[in-house]
């Protein structure tokens, strides 16, 4: 079952869809014997929306459902069918905005609190992992061709003509939205690679090789600095020829497969772990 839903965070109005698993509706655990759920944030990229490209985020949102997921995808201040302005809103308020989201999120008593993951695309990657260091509901992260460096990478994507004029202006025009000095501003302020350490929890990280966007070599630097940390497991996915959005179906199949699956594992470790400390 899925259900569209408005998510109220400060004066914005946050356009979401929630996917439920078998078993688990809206009136809460009614008719589920008290069996709670792992709860999947989906965190979507730069001017993105939560239909994702070629409507990445509703299929994998669709088939970590079936798995036995609830699953939360919506849309950033400004982007898709939520209100706000994106370019003037910055990392801070997005960080904010998945706060907000987890709060709804968690509050279905079918949600399991030991079971929380932030799946982030692109520059929601960054976000995820920023939330997740700073809230301690999040258990997992699943970085997708995350960003790395979030003043570089967007001003890249942007160019650099744009930034200049920002700062000149006041604003720039970049695929219709308005981007203000503030919003770059945001985004020089957070450096995730130093952020790895502060966060404890398990995380998968994919990346495609043929990605132009977000260097695949990223996810190698995630990868050695969640290692670094005295506690969590970090796993890496290589996708061969896969770009920045997954965009041919094999790598879509292969990038949510690798997902539900790792998710998979997850849960059966940590029943295993449960039961031989019983």
């Amino acid at each position: 079952m899925e259900r569209h839903i408005i998510i109220k965070h400060e004066d914005l109005q946050l356009a979401g869809t929630i996917h439920y698993p078998e078993g688990v509706g809206c009136a809460g655990s009614e008719g589920n014997d008290g069996f709670r759920v792992p709860l999947v944030v989906i965190c979507h990229g730069f001017v993105g929306n939560r239909i994702g490209v070629d409507r990445l985020f509703v299929k994998t949102a669709r088939e970590l459902a079936l798995a036995g997921n609830l699953v939360l995808r919506f849309d950033y201040g400004g982007c898709g069918e939520s209100t706000g302005e994106y370019g003037d809103l910055g990392l801070e308020s997005m960080i904010a905005q998945t706060r907000t989201v987890l709060d709804y999120g968690m509050s279905c008593s079918d949600v399991d609190p030991s079971k929380i993951t932030l799946l982030g695309h692109s520059l929601g990657g960054a976000v995820a992992l920023l939330t997740a260091v700073k809230d301690r509901r999040v258990k997992r992260l699943v970085l997708w061709s995350a960003v790395g460096y979030p003043f570089n990478d967007i001003v890249k994507i942007i160019g650099r003509k744009g930034y200049d004029e920002s700062k000149l202006k006041g604003k720039t025009d970049y695929a219709g939205y308005g981007f203000t000095p503030k919003y770059f501003d945001s985004l020089g302020l957070y450096q995730p690679f130093q952020e790895t350490n502060r966060f404890t929890g398990d995380v998968l990280l994919v990346h495609g090789t043929s990605d132009d966007v977000i260097p695949v070599d990223y996810s190698f630097l995630y990868e050695k600095t969640f290692w670094l940390r005295s506690d969590g497991r970090c796993d890496k996915e290589i996708i061969f020829q896969a770009d920045h959005t997954y965009s041919t179906g094999t790598h879509q199949a292969q990038v949510i497969s690798k997902t539900k699956t790792w998710l998979r594992d997850l849960e059966e470790r940590q029943a295993e772990w449960q039961h031989w400390m019983i």
